[in-house]
């Protein structure tokens, strides 16, 4: 089956083999072999391999997919809200957002499709309906689109940042300002394929966000996302020295995320704020913390008095 496919804006500029295999999930040698074989073109001029992908660009994919095994569900991944054009889940830790080469466990995509849940064709083959994503180890809201229509606008909404996420994190260490915002380029990590850092050669990254609750040793914040680079949070904390807690690819504390039971960075998406994409009403879908993190902020929260205790017997011994 042909799927056809607007060069996505993160991909303007790159390689072609590069975008393939970013658009599809599979290796550049993957992505190589099928433009070689006439799998993947751009719509109207010749590319090859190394050839730039240009803004305006239509790339025709047209795979054969391989017998699989078939995927897990995810039977604790529930939905948050749904209607003819989309449906707005709420993601476990352990979930991916699709499938991609070495991915065995269960996915977002996989499991609503296997679930029975309608999803629009239109995307990258193996990512139909996804016009935004969370990281495995994140867990929370993900929209994903079932009609055309809704896929059409939703990833116009995406992409021109109309769409208000709201996150909560729990960051180490005490946080100067009650508000604030950070405005700093994100790109690749030149040390690793997987990790992300500031950079002046980066692509523009504004992470806002407010003070919840202090504990000393950490702060509980609710972020708003301008933008929607990879990791973005987590490494825009990492770099003014706050890093997510349970977060040790961006310099966590082990000791800490141990004594609070953690196994994955403190991170969920709490709100999705957007105009419907047929009748432009706002809607705003809400969310709540999963156990691990509840327990964790619970812990948190027990050290803290449990310090202020300690700290007022002192004084009075004084």
């Amino acid at each position: 089956m042909s799927t056809i496919i607007p060069a996505p804006d993160a991909l303007i500029g790159r390689r072609f083999d590069v975008a393939v295999a970013k658009m599809m999930g599979v290796s550049r040698a993957k992505a190589t072999e099928l433009i070689e074989t006439g799998q993947a073109r751009v719509i109207g001029r010749e590319l090859n391999k190394s050839g730039i992908l240009q803004l305006g660009d239509t790339v025709e994919i047209n795979v054969v997919e391989e017998q699989r095994e078939p995927e897990p569900i995810s039977d604790e991944m529930t939905i948050a809200y749904e209607d003819d054009d989309i449906v707005v889940v709420d993601k476990p830790v352990g979930v991916a957002a699709h499938a991609s080469v070495g991915w065995t466990g269960p996915t977002v995509l996989g499991s609503l499709l296997q679930r029975g849940v309608h999803i629009t064709s239109m995307g990258a083959p193996g990512r139909q309906g996804i016009v935004s994503r969370l990281d495995v180890g994140t867990s929370g809201l993900m929209l994903v689109c079932k009609s055309d229509l809704a896929y059409k606008e939703m990833r116009r909404q995406f992409s021109e940042h109309e769409v208000k996420k709201t996150y909560h994190a729990l960051v180490q260490g005490n946080l100067k300002e009650d508000r604030a915002t950070i405005d700093a380029p994100i790109g690749r990590a030149k040390v690793s394929d997987f990790r992300f850092c500031v950079t002046p050669a980066g692509k523009e990254a504004i992470t806002h966000w407010d003070v919840l609750e202090r504990f000393g040793e950490a702060t509980l914040a609710s972020i708003n996302l301008e933008t929607g680079r990879t990791h973005q949070i987590r490494v825009h904390f990492s770099s003014i020295g706050h890093p997510l807690v349970g977060d040790p690819m961006y310099g966590a504390n082990p000791k800490l995320s141990e004594a609070l039971g953690l196994e994955r960075q403190w991170l969920h998406a709490m709100e999705l704020e957007f105009r419907h994409p047929r009748t432009h009403v706002t809607t705003v879908v809400s969310s709540h913390y999963p156990a691990d993190l509840q327990h964790a902020l619970d812990v948190m929260r027990q050290r803290h008095q449990l310090r202020d205790q300690n700290h007022e017997e002192s004084v009075i011994s004084e």
